[in-house]
């Protein structure tokens, strides 16, 4: 991580009662739906990878406040929950980025087997407390496969909270997906939001 220069004082939303805001945008996903299928390869833990390589591409998302200093973040690892549905058994777990694998494939069986382990008792979940979580280099990271939504919102833990939350939904049968994502306003401007969707659907497309 490094110190950029940030205007934080003239910044128009930094007194706001919350700088979160939230949007939510389709995606298409017949590709990478497909490859999943053909490949045997778990759909929620690829698309996990795409959208965090999608975050990492914006340097506005990997930014954060600290100690009233604006740090720029090389990359954000993911925290998601987990969930066996069998024994009905919800964790959440912490993930390096793929960049630091192989390939996308090796970073996919690393997460899976990872998985197991926390949902098995053999390696300890993720617990870091929500106020602390943006001292942290991480986003946090939820699906929600049983509903296809058009909007959602998040909780906020305080006013001025940085870390990224993206949250997606069901596979429609257009084959398209809700990737929703709040992020502070102090950072990411609708530019960066569009940026975002952009390298997410070229993510969902490389396969």
């Amino acid at each position: 991580m490094r110190e950029i220069e940030f205007d934080l004082d003239g910044n128009p939303f930094i007194d706001f009662l919350t700088s979160r805001y939230s949007m939510t945008s389709r995606v298409n996903v017949e590709s990478l739906w497909n490859f999943c299928h053909e490949n045997e390869k778990s759909f929620f833990v690829m698309s996990l990878g795409c959208l965090m390589n999608a975050v990492n591409s914006v340097a506005q998302m990997r930014r954060r406040i600290i100690e009233d200093k604006v740090i720029e973040f090389d990359y954000l690892e993911g925290t998601t929950p987990i969930m066996d549905e069998k024994n009905k058994i919800y964790k959440e777990m912490r993930v390096e980025t793929p960049q630091n694998f192989k390939n996308i494939f090796e970073w996919h069986d690393y997460v899976k087997d990872y998985s197991r382990r926390i949902l098995n008792g053999e390696s300890e979940s993720f617990t870091l407390e929500m106020n602390k979580r943006d001292m942290e280099n991480i986003a946090n990271f939820s699906c929600i496969p049983w509903v296809d939504f058009d909007c959602l919102s998040t909780a906020i833990v305080t006013s001025n909270q940085i870390q990224p939350l993206i949250s997606w939904g069901k596979v429609n049968e257009k084959n398209e997906m809700s990737v929703a994502i709040t992020v502070s306003h102090i950072f990411v401007n609708g530019r960066e939001l569009g940026h975002f969707y952009e390298n997410a659907q070229k993510e969902f497309d490389k396969y």
